[in-house]
C-alpha cells in the first residue's frame, strides 16, 4: 500500500516538473492583474500606446490577467525607470513603457539614473518614430541654416529625454543659436507656449495619436525643418540633420544619438522575472502586434505599427551599452546643458 502511494507521489511530482512553461504561467496569471507603468502623463503618446497594447495583449496571455495603466511622469522617464528597476515586483505582474532614450541616459550617466538597461527584460516595441525639429510660423524660421545665424527660443521637457538632448546637441555641436527653456511637462504644453509666443520651436516625435503632428504641419502653424535620424521620414519632404554634418566627430555624435530610434517605443519587465514568464510575455506581445483587432484600433488612433521583438530590442540595448568609451565621452560632453 505504502509502495503504491509512493509511486503515485513520484509520478505526480514528475508530471508537475515536466509541465509546459505556458501551463505554469497560466496558473500564475489567472485572476491576477498586470500593472503597466508609463513614464509620461495621461493622454500622451506613451500612455495611449500602453493602454492600447494592454487592452489587446490581455487576450494573448494564458489566464487573461487584467491590465491597469499607471502613469509615473518625472525626470524624462527616469522616475518610472528607476521604479521599475529598483522597486517593482519581479514576478511578471509589472511591465513598463518608457522612453527609448533611457538607455542613453544610463550610458551617458545622467543625474539620478539608478538602473542598468541591459538587466531589464525587454518585451518588444510597437513602432519606430522619427524626431523632428519644429518651428512656429510666428518665428519666421523656414530653414535649418537660419538657426546658425539667429537665435530661436526652444522649449523642452527635462533631461533624459531625446527631445531635450536634441536641441542641446544642435547648439553645442553645430553651433545653432538655440536658447533652451526646460521644464515643460509635455509636447502639448510646449505647443501652448508657442501659441503664446513664449517659445518658437521644439523637437518632438512626428508620430502621434490621431495624426496630431500632421495637423500641426497641415495647418501651417508649424514648419518641420529637419529630422534627427539619418533615415528620412517617408511622408515628409524635409532634410535630415545628417545633411548638415561636416566632420567625422559630428557624425559619431549624431549617429549615437539616432541609434536609439530603432528601439522604438519599448516595453520591458524588471530584472529577475522568471525566464518562462518573460518568454510568454514576449510571445503574447508578438501575437498582439499581429492581431487584426489591435491593428484596426491602432489605425483608428493614427498610429503606424513597425513591431520589433523583445529579443531584437535586447540586442540593440546591448549594442548601445557596448559603445566605445571615447565616443561615450564625446557625446556626454556634447550633451551637457551649460
Amino acid at each position: 500500500m505504502l509502495g503504491s502511494r509512493w509511486i503515485a507521489m513520484v509520478v505526480a511530482l514528475t508530471a508537475s516538473a515536466l509541465a509546459p512553461a505556458e501551463a505554469r504561467a497560466e496558473d500564475f496569471y489567472r485572476g491576477k492583474q498586470i500593472r503597466m507603468i508609463v513614464g509620461t502623463g495621461a493622454g500622451q503618446d506613451y500612455d495611449i500606446w500602453a493602454r492600447l497594447i494592454g487592452r489587446h495583449m490581455q487576450r494573448h496571455i494564458p489566464g487573461e490577467p487584467a491590465f491597469v495603466t499607471e502613469d509615473m511622469p518625472g525626470g524624462g522617464h527616469i522616475v518610472a525607470t528607476n521604479y521599475l528597476y529598483n522597486t517593482a515586483a519581479r514576478d511578471g505582474t509589472v511591465l513598463g513603457m518608457v522612453s527609448r532614450n533611457i538607455t542613453d541616459a544610463a550610458i551617458l550617466k545622467f543625474p539620478n539614473v539608478r538602473f542598468d538597461p541591459e538587466r531589464f527584460n525587454w518585451i518588444g516595441s510597437p513602432e519606430i518614430n522619427h524626431r523632428v525639429f519644429f518651428a512656429s510660423r510666428a518665428s519666421g524660421v523656414t530653414d535649418a541654416r537660419q538657426l546658425l545665424e539667429r537665435e530661436l527660443v526652444v522649449g523642452a521637457p527635462g533631461l533624459g529625454q531625446a527631445v531635450t538632448t536634441a536641441p542641446i546637441l544642435l547648439r553645442n555641436v553645430l553651433g545653432m543659436k538655440l536658447k533652451i527653456i526646460m521644464g515643460y511637462a509635455a509636447p502639448e504644453t510646449i505647443v501652448l507656449a508657442m501659441q503664446r509666443g513664449e517659445v518658437g520651436g521644439f523637437v518632438d516625435s512626428i508620430g502621434a495619436a490621431d495624426g496630431q503632428r500632421r495637423k500641426w504641419i497641415d495647418s501651417g502653424d508649424m514648419r518641420a525643418l529637419f529630422s534627427m535620424e539619418e533615415t528620412p521620414v517617408g511622408w515628409l519632404p524635409i532634410p535630415t540633420i545628417f545633411e548638415l554634418l561636416a566632420t567625422r566627430e559630428q557624425r559619431q555624435i549624431f549617429s549615437f544619438f539616432a541609434s536609439n530610434e530603432e528601439l522604438g517605443r519599448p516595453l520591458m519587465a524588471p530584472p529577475g522575472v522568471p525566464a518562462e514568464r518573460i518568454d510568454l510575455l514576449r510571445r503574447a506581445f508578438d501575437a498582439t502586434l499581429a492581431d487584426p483587432a489591435f491593428l484596426e484600433d491602432a489605425r483608428g488612433l493614427g498610429f503606424e505599427t513597425a513591431p520589433k521583438t523583445g529579443e531584437a530590442v535586447q540586442a540593440l540595448v546591448a549594442a548601445a551599452v557596448a559603445t566605445p568609451q571615447d565616443i561615450r565621452e564625446t557625446v556626454a560632453q556634447a550633451a551637457k546643458l551649460e
